[in-house]
């Protein structure tokens, strides 16, 4: 099927505004080829495959930079990545993906709104390992399981909880989306094969 010229113009702005602030793009993809009325089973692998390409690009410029910390990133990779996994293994029926796709979508609209806004912390606090452990794993699952990265999540939860300055949050953010939306290609794929 083809897709109108304004499709692939839109595509681009979505990865140009998501990259600047160190995220794959997902959600918006996500929105964009509901708009276009793809189905869920095109949606999901697609928008994680682009997520690699976007997220990949955000991290190389925003590390190159030095703004990224190795010791928040590790314990959420460790937990989010075989969670992404599990979770990308898993079939999400259409009705319960726009559900899901909804409560996802307005995460960006209330953090838009300034409702979540919170003011960037001089000293970061730091989280025990444990509590990054969970939030990989919970943030990981959902994101293999919908076809995000997660870093629309977890961007957030870092900033409000004051775990990094903003741009190390948007570099731990990239990297995170990357390993999360390979992991959920590789879960989609095992589904495929069994």
């Amino acid at each position: 099927m083809e897709w109108p010229i304004v499709f692939y113009v839109l595509l681009l702005i979505v990865s140009f505004l998501y990259a600047s602030v160190g995220h794959g793009g997902a959600s918006g993809y996500i929105a964009l080829m509901t708009l276009f009325s793809f189905s869920p089973d095109e949606i999901r692998p697609a928008s994680l495959v682009m997520n690699v390409f976007v997220s990949g690009l955000s991290f190389y410029h925003f590390s190159k930079e030095g703004h990224f910390r190795k010791d928040l990133f590790i314990p959420l990779a460790i937990a989010s990545i075989p969670a992404a996994f599990l979770g990308g293994m898993l079939n999400v029926d259409a009705s319960y993906y726009k559900m899901i796709l909804g409560f996802v979508l307005c995460i960006p609209i209330l953090t838009l709104s300034g409702l979540f806004k919170v003011k960037e912390r001089v000293e970061s606090l730091t989280p025990s390992f444990i509590h990054l452990l969970l939030v990989g794993c919970i943030i990981g699952f959902f994101s293999g399981w919908i076809g995000i990265g997660g870093g629309i999540i977890l961007s957030p939860l870092i900033l409000f909880f004051g775990w990094a300055k903003m741009k190390e949050t948007a570099a731990v953010s990239a990297l995170f989306i990357f390993v999360n939306s390979i992991s959920g290609i590789l879960g989609q794929k095992w589904l495929e094969c069994n």
